[in-house]
């Protein structure tokens, strides 16, 4: 995500969006792209992700969540799925 390596796109790395803070956005393509880590299993944390995610989709954006371990394990496959979101 740094220095434009992504679809030579710039994304801005914890921005405020509304009452949130998104992990990364570009606002060019209207994308958010949200890195959860396990307390994002709990139960309270799933209903406010979920609540969060419809209202930035309400805004206009597109939203894109990983898990960490999807970012540690295969990152490429990360970075298809978010260069093929961008191209949409």
């Amino acid at each position: 995500m740094r220095n434009k390596q992504t679809c030579g796109l710039k994304f801005r790395r914890q921005e405020p969006i509304g009452a949130f803070i998104v992990d990364f956005v570009n606002f060019d393509k209207k994308l958010v792209i949200e890195i959860d880590g396990s307390t994002h299993r709990e139960t309270e944390r799933k209903i406010n992700d979920k609540y969060r995610t419809e209202w930035l989709k309400s805004q206009g954006f597109k939203v894109l969540r990983f898990w960490n371990s999807e970012i540690i394990d295969d990152i490429g496959q990360v970075i298809k799925t978010i260069k093929a979101n961008l191209t949409q």
